[in-house]
């Protein structure tokens, strides 16, 4: 029987082992053409219905009368014909409309009762386990029958290998609930979960928005463990999911479990890729999108996301989409506190969320980034509520994640300062979340202030001095004063305490380095002193003999040795700085007589009233100055005084 052949011809297959066919098996829309001795020395299935249609001859042969013309016309096979009508009395004709892996499950256990060896397989070996139960190919019956093959072959093969397992559980979700019965999805999806938990950790530490080609290298077989998990219809992911949670799996890997699966049926997660890298065919309609989501959402790890930021990209595109297919509250909070307790990893590109409700008049959703950023402070305080003693450390990477989230909101107020329809309220509710120690310099919460009033040139001038109140004038850099002591969108009392906090840096400026300038040069080492200290302490001198050693050598020895060439230059900066120190002494002088000039001035308009017009003080006042940084580290002052250019008058240099 090992020699036996099989040929397919159109829906039907024949088994050419040089003996006519005596039973026809239909199995969906294929006949098989086979013979009764080797199935019913196999199947107790087949020889039940065999033996009962041979007690009921009369039925056999009528049914296999219709079925043989009609194979006949079908074929147009005049051989076949003629060796059916010759043996058409023996004829037996089973039909089995509803077969578990179709007609190729039957048509692998048709070729074992044959003898023929069979190519099992982690696809193909769930099936053919389930056929062979139907047809009742058990040990009871014959040796070495096809359920103790393939169940031999699950356990020895399949189980022992992770990609192996999620094949063969893809390959049950057409044979439910047959496959359940025989256990086989519950032991793939315990052998997954096993095999996730004891392999490496450093396997899912790869980003998995990447393909990651490696041959050799562990990236190349991470990426394909995750699209063989993404093959997997939702039911079964969601059992796979509880699986690991039960077996308390790394959260890293379940959140990567989920973001590849995420990735593979939901279009527009990622911005990089708008378009579900499944077939067309295959894309899930909206509700099914919703449900998906939401399930993603349900099972994410509470925990933080590794350092990363693919994670927390991956978790802003998930708000987008469950946003558009109006995902429930609660879905859409949960996700916006998992985005908080990692905000710092997000970047400026991430926070900007259009806004998908007619109800917000904004262009991207501010409420929602002000509720992202309050799960971050609140998070910040538990922690550190809950600090014990040794966790310094820790508290100072809270001080920098706080930090870069400042310097994020910054960016952001930035960026939506130009929107026409945001409100003056909406915009310092967002600016004054953050406490002050989040910032260490003010200059990007500034920009975003002078990007509003440009924007916003229509709004009060309560509302403008409210706006303005939010930054500190002390904590803005010198370029930052330079810039809003002459911006005309400024209020006139954030100009003045512009210029007040300029003139306090200016003079703690120039006091640091008169310090340094009024050292006189006998004070300063020179090298041929070092030299001889050097030389001295080689001969064991001590210590108050480096005067009087270093006044022995000579100068002609320093100025030979390279040194004087050196010891000129410090001498000649020493006079530049000298002479730059006047300058802005000078400087100095003419800025109070200036400020003093204001502040008479603005004392006289608080008497007389409010001003009218905005924009033209400065001619009122004289203030004919413009602000300037000295620069001690030109080499004369000529030189640094054309190197300098006047600030811009629109937005602030970075």
């Amino acid at each position: 029987m090992a020699a036996d052949k099989s040929t397919s011809k159109g829906q039907a297959w024949f088994c050419t082992t040089g003996l006519p066919s005596d039973v026809v098996v239909e199995v969906d829309d294929m006949t098989f053409h086979l013979h009764k001795f080797p199935l019913m020395s196999k199947s107790k299935k087949l020889h039940d219905l065999i033996t009962q249609q041979e007690a009921n001859p009369s039925t056999s042969t009528t049914r296999l009368q219709k079925n043989s013309s009609a194979t006949a016309e079908e074929q147009q096979d005049d051989e076949i014909e003629e060796e059916e009508e010759e043996n058409e009395e023996s004829y037996c004709h089973i039909s089995l409309p509803v077969f578990p892996g179709g007609s190729d499950a039957f048509e692998a256990a048709a070729k074992f009762c044959y003898g023929v060896k069979i190519d099992l397989s982690s696809s193909n070996v769930a099936p053919i386990r389930c056929a062979a139960e139907v047809l009742e190919m058990t040990e009871d019956y014959a040796l070495d029958n096809l359920v103790s093959r393939t169940e031999r072959f699950i356990s020895q093969s399949v189980l022992k290998n992770i990609k192996d397992s999620i094949r063969a559980l893809k390959s049950c979700e057409k044979l439910i609930p047959l496959a359940e019965t025989l256990g086989i999805v519950e032991r793939c999806i315990d052998s997954i979960a096993v095999r996730a938990s004891s392999a490496d950790p450093t396997l899912f530490g790869w980003p998995v928005n990447e393909r990651v080609e490696i041959s050799g290298g562990r990236r190349k077989t991470t990426s394909s463990w995750f699209e063989e998990l993404a093959l997997l219809s939702l039911p079964l992911f969601k059992r796979l999911i509880f699986a690991m949670k039960s077996r308390d799996l790394s959260p890293e890997v379940i959140e990567n479990c989920l973001i590849h699966y995420a990735k593979k049926y939901i279009p527009g997660v990622s911005r990089s890729n708008r378009k579900a890298s499944s077939s067309s065919s295959s894309i899930p309609t909206e509700s099914e999108q919703r449900e998906l989501i939401e399930t993603i959402i349900a099972n994410l790890p509470a925990q933080k996301s590794s350092s990363s930021s693919t994670a927390t990209r991956f978790l802003f595109g998930l708000l987008r989409t469950a946003n558009i297919l109006n995902a429930s509250e609660g879905c859409k909070a949960a996700l916006e506190r998992k985005i908080g307790s990692q905000l710092e990893q997000a970047t400026l590109d991430d926070l900007l969320i259009p806004s998908y409700s007619y109800l917000n008049e904004t262009l991207y959703d501010v409420q929602c980034v002000e509720r992202i950023l309050g799960y971050f402070l609140n998070g910040l305080e538990e922690r550190s509520a809950g600090r014990i003693e040794g966790e310094e450390e820790n508290s100072s990477v809270r001080s920098a994640a706080l930090m870069l989230v400042g310097k994020l909101i910054d960016g952001y107020l930035s960026e939506i300062a130009s929107d026409a329809n945001l409100k003056p309220e909406k915009f310092l509710e967002l600016a004054v979340a953050l406490p002050e120690h989040a910032r260490l310099f003010d200059d990007g919460l500034y920009r975003a202030v002078d990007v509003y009033l440009k924007a916003h040139s229509w709004i009060l001038e309560a509302d403008r001095e409210k706006i303005c109140g939010i930054m500190d004038c002390q904590k803005l850099t010198l370029e930052a004063c330079t810039h809003a002591a002459q911006n005309e969108r400024l209020p006139l009392r954030a100009v003045v305490q512009v210029l007040f906090f300029e003139q306090l840096q200016l003079r703690q400026a120039i006091a640091g380095t008169l310090i340094a300038a009024d050292m006189a040069p006998e004070d300063l080492p020179r090298p041929s002193n070092l030299r001889g200290t050097e030389e001295q302490d080689e001969a064991s001198a001590t210590a108050e003999a480096v005067p009087a050693v270093a006044a022995e050598v000579p100068r002609q020895q320093a100025e030979t040795s390279g040194g004087g060439a050196t010891w000129r230059a410090a001498v000649r900066e020493n006079q530049v700085l000298r002479l730059d120190m006047d300058s802005m002494r000078s400087r100095v002088q003419e800025l109070e007589r200036e400020c003093s000039t204001m502040k008479k001035a603005i004392d006289k308009i608080d008497k007389v009233g409010p001003r009218t017009g905005g924009g033209g003080w400065r001619g009122k006042f004289g203030c004919k100055f413009k602000t300037q940084v000295c620069d001690s580290h030109e080499r004369t002052v000529v030189e640094a005084g054309k190197g300098r250019k006047p600030p811009p008058s629109s937005s602030v240099g970075r």
